[in-house]
């Protein structure tokens, strides 16, 4: 219960303290390289998200960092739990924004935050609002930045890993970049499967090799999403 609300009051607290520095985002100088800016606006996220994971009292540990290419790219990770976001805009090393649930939208600051790094907002429920969010994600990666996905749309909660949906993957046959997948396991120990408390847990995040958008453009939606999920449920 401790650690629960302590994770609590620090991101109500973190958020309210980050205000001034949104502020600044948004009027951040356009002319920066997309590499620096991105790594300047995530700074503080990153920091945020590091905190909440050790106020967990989790180990982390991620493998194969030096695998991820030069230049914007869409990351596939497979979703465990509610820390999964956390753990990784904390210890990934290169800047991304994700695809998110259209509800966050409503939420203040966070949803702002999210658009300052360059999160897509999308609504399953409407079918043209998801093409619209899928152009806008590929654009947004056009534009140099990285863009994370959870292509099973929903946690898992610590159990099987779900089917990937062949959508997720328009945005990286649409911008012509790599697609690296990614493995987490153990965020859903964290929260998940503790009955709704918080609890340290071992957390291992594997970046996958990745598959080059020369390899993945000339494969089928559908091929390339069971083949992405078939090399993260084997690591």
């Amino acid at each position: 219960m401790l650690r629960l609300l302590a994770c609590f009051f620090y991101m109500s607290g973190y958020l309210i303290y980050s205000l001034p520095t949104l502020s600044k985002m948004k009027k951040f100088n356009k002319e920066v390289p997309v590499a620096e800016r991105d790594r300047m606006i995530h700074d503080m996220p990153k920091r945020w998200s590091r905190t909440i994971m050790r106020i967990t009292g989790s180990n982390i540990t991620i493998q194969n960092q030096e695998l991820i290419p030069d230049g914007p790219v869409v990351f596939v990770c497979n979703h465990e739990g509610d820390f999964d976001i956390p753990v990784l805009l904390g210890f990934i090393e290169k800047p991304f924004g994700f695809v998110s649930k259209i509800e966050v939208k409503k939420v203040p600051i966070i949803s702002s935050w999210m658009e300052a790094i360059n999160c897509v907002f999308l609504d399953r429920a409407n079918p043209r609002q998801a093409v619209r969010s899928i152009r806008e994600g590929v654009n947004i990666i056009k534009k140099g930045h990285s863009i994370l996905v959870f292509p099973e749309g929903t946690r898992s909660k610590g159990g099987p890993i779900g089917e990937f949906k062949s959508g997720s993957f328009r945005l990286a046959r649409g911008a012509e970049v790599p697609v690296v997948p990614v493995r987490i396991k153990g965020t859903s120990e964290v929260f998940e499967r503790n009955g709704r408390l918080i609890k340290p847990a071992n957390i291992t995040v594997t970046i996958c090799q990745p598959i080059e958008a020369e390899i993945h453009k000339h494969k089928d939606l559908n091929e390339l999403a069971k083949e992405v999920q078939q090399i993260i449920s084997n690591k």
